[in-house]
């Protein structure tokens, strides 16, 4: 993989990017019914919590790609591993 001088990193790992796209795509469905909720005129704890799944769906996503993104490019053993590191932890920590 070549360097640059913009660290970054591309998931690699097959299963991990399925189960997070599976999830995406369980929280657009899930953002989806939230619309309809509030066209609906559903009451308002019954949308809270629908946006509450929403949210740690994405979240959950989220963390998953970074965590896996920072073992993946641990075990790869860049020359640029700690500046990709130090930039995948402050996504991470941009999600807290």
């Amino acid at each position: 993989m070549a360097t640059n001088s913009n660290p970054t990193h591309i998931l690699q790992n097959e299963e991990v990017i399925a189960a997070i796209a599976a999830r995406v795509k369980r929280a657009q469905g899930q953002l989806g019914a939230v619309a309809r909720m509030l066209e609906e005129g559903r009451n308002c704890d019954e949308i809270v919590h629908q946006m509450s799944a929403v949210a740690k769906a994405v979240n959950t996503a989220a963390f998953t790609l970074i965590s896996t993104s920072l073992e993946e490019c641990i075990m790869e053993g860049r020359k640029d591993q700690k500046a990709v590191s130090e930039k995948l932890q402050k996504l991470f920590l941009s999600l807290a």
